[in-house]
């Protein structure tokens, strides 16, 4: 597998082959540029999350500008966004993840859970009932600092999924889906696309192909509401500072210590 490091992660180059090789098996995440300014150099069980995951998308544009920018001249050492939107559109369609029982939805309450599953049902996903699906509750770290969530680790042990979709928040997903790539004695696929499907279902502004393409979704998600992701999209600006600091190397957290695997 192709792979570009940016701040000590893997990212994944293999574009337009990833809903093929995803589907294949393996954890899957798509960290967003807040998280990678603040989570990554702050939370340990963060990086240990997106140092295991079996593939990194470079959803975050901001990284991806500012580290071509970096690069300019050297198309070797370029990459190309890919957002989990897209890999979400892609997939989506399949028919065989269209089947009973072959996808299973971590969805962050009752009223998303509600708008999901009608909007899947009238895309093509019409064998999925609320059963397919599993309330997250409210995950606060354990003494490690890291999610885990038992209950769940035996739900999906007993149905057995192919394709687990976590639609929880950026930061938490991926903790959660490495701890569920960790401890199933199978190896389904996990999405940690988090918000993404709202784009589609109407929870959150619906973000269209093109715009996407061309890194606006944080721009139509601000004007949708400022002060939610006006806020969020500020705190991404520090990575500009961290990618030009530290580039392919692994930041260093705050205190000076350098970060521990």
């Amino acid at each position: 597998m192709k792979t570009l490091k940016i701040l000590g992660v893997d990212f994944s180059l293999e574009g337009p082959q990833l809903p093929d090789r995803v589907l294949e098996a393996g954890l899957v995440v798509a960290p967003s540029g807040p998280g990678l300014a603040n989570d990554l150099r702050e939370s340990a069980a963060y990086r240990e999350a997106l140092r295991n995951a079996d593939w990194v998308i470079p959803d975050s544009g901001l990284m991806v500008l500012v580290w071509n920018a970096l690069h300019f001249g050297r198309p070797e050492r370029r990459i190309q966004r890919y957002s989990g939107l897209r890999l979400l559109r892609e997939i989506l369609p399949r028919e065989d993840i269209r089947t009973t029982g072959a996808t299973f939805w971590i969805m962050p309450s009752v009223e998303e859970r509600d708008r999901n599953l009608q909007w899947l049902i009238s895309h093509g996903h019409d064998s999925l009932t609320e059963q397919d699906c599993y309330l997250a509750p409210v995950y606060r770290p354990d003494e490690h600092g890291r999610v885990e969530d038992p209950d769940l680790l035996a739900v999906i042990e007993a149905r057995r999924p192919k394709v687990i979709f976590v639609n929880v928040g950026g930061g938490v997903q991926e903790q959660l889906g490495w701890y569920l790539r960790s401890r199933l004695s199978y190896r389904p696929t996990i999405l940690c696309t988090g918000a993404a499907i709202a784009f589609l279902s109407g929870g959150q502004t619906a973000i269209s192909p093109w715009a996407d393409r061309f890194y606006l979704g944080w721009l139509l998600r601000i004007r949708s509401s400022p002060s939610k992701f006006g806020l969020r999209y500020g705190k991404s600006l520090g990575l500009v500072r961290l990618i030009c600091q530290f580039r392919d190397r692994a930041p260093v957290p705050d205190g000076g210590k350098q970060p521990d695997g």
